[in-house]
């Protein structure tokens, strides 16, 4: 059996912005399959290592930010839409946006359903609660059909059984995944593998299978 294709790979690299170091003397490879929980404390680091990734392979990369970022006048319907604009050319876009097409609409509808969000289809998505919004920014990702999901916190604002339920769809529906996250628990439930992070540096790189709660809450502690 071939070895998984390395998708991303930082040796001694240095990752920031605004001329900024966040992260330093950073070695990390994330090969295709590699289901990968990143954790740590706010401000060491997750977001710009998430950033970094969406922009070495933007065309297969799906992309679920911790704010929504949704536009509130659109419906959830073509909010989730907007996850292929890029795919279809401006025509159809135009047309979809007028009259919802046939095909977009089963395939909505069905992720929809299966997000909890088939009452809200065609309401404003500025009239949603703040844990719907964040399942129609979820949809939206899923919609993408990218082989790479990448997620910043993408349950934070939902329960845990819904959390745990989108997680493993999450999980089931790409290839390579990687998640920000601060549940150590679903951590280790959703994901095979653990990168954490403490001021600016990787400290924790292992399976989740050789790991336990305990050691990854020490993550959040003061050194």
């Amino acid at each position: 059996m071939s070895e998984p294709a390395s998708l991303f790979r930082f040796h001694e690299a240095s990752l920031g912005y605004a001329g900024r170091p966040v992260l330093e003397a950073l070695n990390l490879e994330v090969k295709q399959g590699d289901k990968i929980a990143l954790l740590g404390e706010s401000g060491t680091g997750k977001s710009t290592l998430l950033r970094r990734l969406r922009e070495l392979r933007p065309d297969e990369v799906a992309w679920c930010p911790q704010q929504p970022g949704l536009v509130p006048v659109l419906s959830t319907f073509h909010n989730i839409y907007m996850g292929r604009l890029a795919c279809n050319p401006f025509w159809y876009n135009l047309a979809n946006l007028v009259k919802p097409l046939s095909g977009p609409k089963e395939e909505i509808a069905g992720l929809a359903s299966r997000l909890g969000l088939s009452g809200q289809l065609w309401r404003p998505a500025g009239a949603l609660s703040g844990g719907q919004q964040s399942r129609v920014s979820l949809a939206r990702a899923l919609y993408q059909q990218k082989p790479v999901f990448i997620g910043d916190e993408p349950v934070s604002a939902l329960d845990e059984r819904q959390a745990a339920d989108l997680l493993s769809l999450v999980c089931e529906r790409h290839q390579t995944v990687v998640l920000a996250l601060h549940n150590v628990e679903q951590a280790l439930t959703h994901c095979t593998r653990i990168v954490g992070l403490r001021q600016g540096r990787l400290v924790l790189d292992a399976p989740s299978e050789n790991l336990t709660a305990a050691q990854l809450r020490a993550l959040y502690t003061s050194s």
